[in-house]
């Protein structure tokens, strides 16, 4: 009995200085839709948040510490994204790499600046998340105001005098994105023949189809996610309308190419310029590819969003939020995307869209320049 006790209290003593030394770690989190429609980016997002962290502890840590990350689902949920921000806040987490949907990272932010947590958002697009004068917010991706110009830009000059069509799917980021990209359209002296809403989740768009065949639609820009954008341009390809499919940076996943099949060759779509062939991230590349993981769309931008956060602290000598975000936008920062500034918004200073276009083989290549 005596030597159970003795056991036990070993045992005791060694849980306790686990959890001492698990206690010393500096938790910071990734949020995003791990499961829903759009987890292909929630894996994005994890894959990018876990190779960070293990690369910066492997390097050290922040501030003479280890990182643990924690990963949270929010589904593309607004209030599911804005449970989990109180959480975070809750447990005094003091950074958070997230979200995906900006229709998610809108509502969460406005509790995690009430928490005191800095969020870097690798994917959300929509103007609104750093118009509001928040001062903990801060994104490594461009805008759909600067996207859309883009967009309008290729469609003027590769159809012009062509019949054009804008749809959305009703959300943050697909309406403000199509929205964005009618009012530079029209601003070229373009006017789009439809302009439809459908319902994100929605399977049957035949009757939207039918009016685009009707109305000899030669280009279908979509605002919306690719699981609702391959279905369309299924449809319409079953409809034997043969109008090429234009859309923003949701495009950006090999799963686009699954859903579509075939009909994804000619499709369009805009983001940055692949991070993966940026010489700042040659060497991280290669570690995701050791790992047989393609390390595509925002896995690299959410990387880099850890990197920004992980230089500022340790610049700023603190994990304190508001102290790491006035030394983030005080300063330029080294990532995997090249050296990044930030302006008193919580934008990044350098923009930069192109063009992609998806092949028959289920990839994509950068055909456009800024859409001159």
């Amino acid at each position: 009995m005596k030597s159970l006790k003795i056991i036990g209290l070993a045992l005791g003593a060694s849980f306790a200085l686990s959890a001492s030394a698990f206690a010393q770690d500096i938790t910071i989190a990734v949020a995003g839709p791990m499961t829903g429609g759009e987890s292909a980016f929630g894996r994005q997002m994890q894959n990018g948040a876990e190779q960070a962290v293990a690369d910066i502890n492997a390097a050290g840590g922040v501030l003479g510490k280890k990182l643990a990350l924690q990963s949270n689902d929010d589904a593309c949920d607004p209030k599911q994204a804005r449970s989990i921000a109180e959480k975070i806040g809750s447990a005094k987490i003091p950074f958070v790499a997230g979200h995906f949907c900006s229709s998610s990272s809108i509502p969460a932010s406005e509790a995690y600046a009430d928490s005191n947590v800095l969020q870097i958002t690798p994917a959300s697009t929509n103007p609104l998340f750093t118009e509001r004068n928040l001062w903990n917010v801060a994104r490594v991706c461009g805008r759909d105001d600067q996207q859309g110009i883009i967009a309008a830009n290729y469609i003027a000059k590769a159809f012009k005098g062509k019949n054009i069509a804008i749809l959305n799917d009703k959300t943050t980021y697909g309406k403000g994105l199509a929205d964005e990209t009618k009012k530079s359209l029209n601003k070229a002296g373009i006017t789009e023949k439809v302009n439809e809403s459908y319902n994100k989740g929605d399977k049957d768009f035949n009757a939207i189809v039918s009016r685009l065949k009707n109305e000899k639609i030669d280009l279908v820009y979509v605002g919306g996610y690719h699981q609702e954008s391959g279905l369309i341009l299924r449809q319409m390809r079953d409809q034997g309308l043969q109008a090429v499919l234009m859309a923003g940076d949701a495009l950006n996943d090999k799963e686009f190419a699954s859903i579509a099949g075939p009909a994804a060759e000619g499709t369009l779509f805009t983001f940055g310029p692949d991070p993966r062939n940026k010489p700042t991230a040659k060497a991280i590349v290669e570690k995701f590819k050791a790992k047989s993981i393609d390390p595509e769309g925002y896995t690299l931008y959410t990387y880099a969003a850890i990197q920004v956060w992980t230089q500022a602290a340790a610049k700023a000598g603190t994990t304190d939020a508001k102290k790491v975000m006035a030394t983030i936008k005080a300063g330029d920062w080294d990532t995997v995307l090249g050296k990044m500034g930030f302006d008193a918004k919580g934008d990044i200073k350098a923009i930069d869209y192109v063009v992609y276009k998806w092949d028959a083989k289920g990839n994509y290549t950068q055909i456009d320049q800024k859409g001159s």
